[in-house]
């Protein structure tokens, strides 16, 4: 059996991991910090799915700051709406609000503060 966790790059990896845990619903698993406290390496779950984050050194740039999208995390929930409400309540950057999507999932995306792009949604078919 296998399983993917996306590892994601945070120039300040403590405050992702704040915002993730109270916009989209994370549960901080595990954070290993450097000597000068900042966070290398840390697992976020919700509910069996995970995501990894950490800090990749001083030459790295986030995306808002590269001004460039790399990448996507999309994340199936139980209930985007409410999914979206908290976001958004936490000041999550929205791009779409929940739309039904013709191909039967009902989505919507956003950026978090380093500007990497999320996408939930809940399947509208069984």
């Amino acid at each position: 059996m296998g399983s993917i966790a996306p590892y994601l790059l945070y120039e300040d990896a403590a405050a992702a991991i704040e915002f993730l845990t109270n916009a989209f619903g994370f549960e901080e698993a595990m954070r290993m910090t450097d000597d000068e406290g900042r966070v290398n390496h840390a697992e976020l779950r919700l509910g069996e799915d995970s995501v990894m984050l950490g800090y990749p050194g001083e030459d790295y740039r986030s995306p808002k700051k590269a001004d460039h999208r790399s990448g996507l995390v999309h994340v199936y929930v139980d209930d985007v709406d409410a999914h979206f409400a908290r976001a958004k309540a936490a000041g999550a950057e929205i791009i779409m609000e929940p739309t039904d999507q013709e191909y039967g999932d009902r989505r919507y995306d956003a950026y978090d503060p380093e500007g990497q792009f999320w996408s939930f949604s809940t399947p509208l078919r069984g």
